[in-house]
């Protein structure tokens, strides 16, 4: 199935700077948090649980933030694999 390669690049593009940020941020906050967790200091860094699961202050998405993050990251996965499966053969090959 053939899709439209300058949609799906501007889909792609687009996305990317939006889910930079939330993406790394839960990356950071939980790989910090397990290293709290190995050195039995987790109740000192609950903050970083917070932030990790969507909670910034006043502003609480602790119900969407997962699945906005789950959304953000299945769409770029997609649109990466289709883009990369409609490149001629011969660049692939290359890599």
């Amino acid at each position: 199935m053939k899709f439209n390669q300058a949609r799906l690049r501007q889909l792609h593009r687009a996305l990317v700077p939006v889910m930079i940020l939330p993406i790394l941020l839960t990356l950071t906050t939980g790989m910090l948090f397990q290293l709290a967790v190995a050195s039995d200091r987790a109740n000192d860094f609950l903050w970083l649980l917070e932030l990790h699961r969507g909670k910034f202050g006043q502003i609480n998405l602790d119900l969407v933030y997962p699945f906005l993050n789950a959304l953000g990251l299945l769409t770029l996965l997609i649109s990466g694999i289709l883009m990369w499966l409609q490149s001629p053969t011969s660049k692939r090959k290359q890599i």
